[in-house]
């Protein structure tokens, strides 16, 4: 049987994408569906009346839903069925996400021990391991939390200093550091622990209960936002940890963090969905209500422009979600030669690029939606009777959740410039023909009369200018590049906007292939594509203006012009039609 083939992760880069390749979220099946809707209700009935309690930490309450939510099964989504999970696909487990994302505070607390709580043991763990943490994880009988960050260890995770020794009758690891920021301390049983044995240089990770001896808690701290979700320094002063519990292999550790930072960030970019569906609806919600000079605020062209962009962010950030999460799928079915777990992981370390992406796309969309959330409601925006304040508040941890997005900026780059260097695709190839063809361009390229052709041009191009921009950069400063932050981050917020724009154009695409009514969405292209191209405008100019002079800064100047050329929009009536599409709906219907 041939196996599908599948894009390489940031191959988008150099590589054509069609339409029929990607998965858009119009295309969830039945069961899927069905998924979504068990949690839906969950959060309606369990969740949404009880936020005040959540966010007040009334003892005991958000362990209670939990349990509830492991009753329905919902924590054993992505575990397999022989651990008595559900063994979803990596897609479905996003649609979960998703909606689940809209739950606040709680949201962090379920994603927490889904993800970095519980599938660490599921990825790496051995079968002893499983058989004994997954089927009580998956059923909430026990509840997950990850112990990676200290006082002086955040995004240099590597240097923390948490130590290990092992006990003279070799029986036990003798645990001994502090951890900080720790997700669901509060109450629960099992933490994936992370510290360098003896003086090993890197980390190892291990399975802690927490009925082992030697463990102390601080107070939950006190918080911006996500109040509800217990947050606790931990202390380990002579931790008894039996030898068994070593996770994946002494040394370990740190690949086991960077690739559930990995799963991680993808996930945030899902989660970042549903809380934005749900700010859009509050938005549209008070904008229909809300009357000023006679007329509902909702009818006000600066009020559009707002809701217009809330909606544009969120469906793109979407598109750009499913098309990667899908990618994950379809690497894991293309490699039936390895276990399910280590497809798993081989396939978060595939799309880091994409990854990383998601998460401060999507981090920072989010941030927009309930800034212009607050700013639609007014003062009663600031006020904390309006869910919309919740919202604003737990909106911002998300930038620095999973690495921050300066992290992950680099993280983009970083990856992308290993990847062209090791000829996984022709990035430098085509950076290089990109460069040789400057001097021969003219005019605007923008000159396709089919409505897809010209847009794919159009993402293509801004592909191609951070191309350009990856080879010039790689050039000019070599093995320096990477202190280069600065002009690493005009390119990554590029490649970033490439990838956005690109997921929307071919969600879109297809959609018309499964015969939807396009109109409103041409708007929303319309409008994403040209401000992109602006925005990729100014980026490669502050690049370029940076390391680059004489005829050969005129050379780049010149491309950036051709390749950032895109046809005019009319980004006023566009953005009033998306808004008046979703006033009439008086919800996110796109």
């Amino acid at each position: 049987m041939e196996t599908k083939k599948y894009s390489r992760g940031g191959e988008f880069m150099v590589k054509d994408i069609e339409a029929g390749d990607i998965f858009i979220p119009e295309e969830f099946d039945e069961e899927q569906k069905m998924i979504a809707e068990t949690c839906r209700d969950f959060l309606d009935t369990e969740v949404m009346p009880n936020l005040d309690r959540l966010d007040a930490q009334e003892e005991g309450f958000a362990r209670s839903l939990l349990n509830k939510a492991g009753e329905l099964g919902l924590l054993g989504i992505s575990i397999p069925e022989e651990y008595e999970g559900f063994g979803q696909s990596f897609v479905t487990s996003m649609l979960a996400s998703e909606v689940m994302g809209s739950a606040y505070s709680f949201a962090v607390t379920y994603s927490c021990h889904t993800g970095i709580g519980s599938l660490p043991i599921y990825y790496f763990g051995n079968d002893e391991q499983k058989q004994k943490y997954l089927p009580r994880l998956a059923s909430g009988e026990w509840a997950g939390a990850y112990c990676l960050t200290e006082p002086g260890a955040g995004s240099d995770a590597n240097s923390g200093k948490t130590r290990a020794t092992l006990s003279g009758d070799g029986m036990h690891y003798i645990l001994n550091g502090q951890k900080m920021w720790i997700t669901n301390t509060g109450f629960a049983d099992v933490f994936t622990v992370f510290a360098k044995i003896d003086n090993d240089r890197v980390l190892s990770a291990f399975i802690v209960e927490r009925t082992f001896p030697g463990i102390k808690f601080n107070p939950e701290e006190k918080k911006m936002g996500i109040k509800g979700s217990s947050t606790r320094q931990i202390f380990f002063e002579d931790c008894m940890v039996p030898v068994e519990n070593l996770l994946g292999g002494r040394g370990k550790g740190f690949r086991i963090a960077l690739d559930i930072l990995h799963m991680g960030r993808i996930k945030l970019g899902g989660n970042v969905i549903g809380a934005a569906k749900l700010a859009i609806d509050q938005s549209v919600n008070y904008a229909n209500e809300r009357k000023q000079f006679g007329q509902l605020i909702s009818s006000f062209g600066s009020i559009k422009y707002k809701l217009a962009e809330q909606v544009i962010r969120t469906f793109a950030n979407e598109s750009a979600v499913y098309r990667a999460s899908r990618n994950v799928d379809e690497f894991i079915e293309a490699h039936p030669e390895w276990s399910k777990e280590e497809a798993i992981v081989k396939a978060f370390e595939e799309y880091a690029i994409e990854a990383a992406i998601l998460k401060v796309y999507g981090s920072e969309a989010l941030d927009y939606v309930v800034d212009e959330g607050v700013q639609i409601h007014g003062g009663m925006g600031y006020s904390s009777e309006m869910p919309i304040e919740r919202g604003y508040r737990d909106s911002r941890i998300n930038r620095i959740f999973e690495g921050t997005n300066e992290i992950n900026r680099l993280v983009t780059i970083d990856t992308l410039n290993k990847r062209g260097a090791k000829h996984d695709f022709d990035l430098y190839e085509l950076g290089n023909e990109i460069i040789h063809g400057l001097d021969s361009l003219e005019g605007c390229c923008c000159c396709e009369q089919d409505y897809f052709k010209n847009q794919k041009s159009a993402a293509k191009q801004l592909k191609i200018v951070g191309v350009m921009l990856m080879k010039a950069v790689s050039d000019h400063f070599g093995r320096q590049m990477m202190n280069e932050q600065e002009i690493l981050n005009n390119i990554s917020n590029i490649v970033m906007r490439a990838y956005v724009a690109e997921s929307t154009m071919l969600r879109i695409q297809k959609k018309e292939m499964m015969g939807h009514d396009i109109a409103v969405y041409k708007d929303l292209l319309d409008v994403l594509v040209y401000d992109s191209a602006e925005y990729v405008r100014k980026e490669a100019m502050d690049a370029v203006n940076s390391f680059l002079d004489g005829d050969t800064k005129k050379r780049f100047v010149k491309g950036i012009k051709h390749y950032t050329c895109v046809k005019p929009v009319n980004v006023k009536d566009a953005r009033r039609r998306i808004a008046d599409k979703l006033i009439e709906e008086n919800k996110y219907c796109f």
